[in-house]
């Protein structure tokens, strides 16, 4: 009985560590310093992009400006059109299959989908519309971009899509949790120690942002980027051009 609580303890210091030195230690490892020329929120040429947080995932969210409905344009043949008046936002998230789609609460939870998220599954994006989101909430964090590095973003979340014979998103039929949102084919294979939070930090990555090195839960991505970046305010700005 000794052996076996001395064990469990042991383990549960080990993932306290893992997890701590996950935050502390940042990716990349060496990166150039926020203040060389980064972009105040106020600089008319900055881009706002929200990181929006649950209790275990995390989704990108992109203003709904012409140069963004243009690249999910793709979704008005699927009967969600990101033009349509009153769209603030179009929200971006990657996950596992099973888990993500049959999953829209706690409530739904089953054993089958919990199973494919602790092991190997494939992945979603799941992409939504929203109208204007408040800042100033807690589960909401707000990052100001250069242009060039709001498009990196955009890019890198586009190329997240699996990919038809026709060279465009591929819907999955029937997955939906309302009229305002839809599942696509993603890339890539879903597992609970690299999921959608560590998906969402290596996104920011290649905006610039430096993210802790493994950051499996939002307060961890999150702490990770006021830690590891220049905070302006209400924000967190990155480098200017790379």
């Amino acid at each position: 009985m000794r052996k076996t609580l001395a064990w469990a303890v042991c383990v549960c210091g080990l993932i306290v560590i893992a997890v701590g030195l996950g935050v502390l230690i940042p990716r990349p490892l060496f990166s150039a310093s926020a203040t060389d020329g980064g972009p105040a929120p106020a600089d008319p040429g900055v881009r706002t992009v929200l990181v929006l947080s649950s209790q275990i995932h995390t989704d990108i969210a992109f203003p709904a400006d012409p140069d963004v409905i243009e690249r999910f344009g793709f979704m008005a043949d699927d009967r969600l059109d990101p033009a349509w008046p009153g769209v603030g936002h179009v929200i971006a998230g990657w996950g596992g299959r099973s888990f993500y789609i049959e999953t829209p609460t706690w409530a739904d939870l089953r054993p089958g989908p919990l199973f494919s998220a602790l092991t190997v599954d494939g992945s979603v994006m799941h992409i939504s519309l929203s109208g204007s989101i408040d800042m100033s909430h807690p589960q909401v964090f707000a990052i100001a971009l250069d242009p060039s590095a709001f498009d990196r973003l955009l890019d890198a979340v586009l190329g997240s899509f699996a990919l038809d014979a026709d060279g465009a998103p591929s819907v999955i039929p029937g997955a939906q949790y309302g009229p305002n949102d839809l599942f696509y084919e993603a890339n890539g294979w879903f597992n609970a120690l690299a999921g959608c939070n560590v998906w969402t930090g290596r996104m920011l990555r290649e905006a610039g942002l430096t993210t802790g090195w493994w950051t499996p839960l939002p307060g961890l991505l999150t702490a990770s980027l006021a830690l590891h970046n220049e905070p302006v305010g209400a924000f967190v700005q990155v480098p200017g051009d790379r």
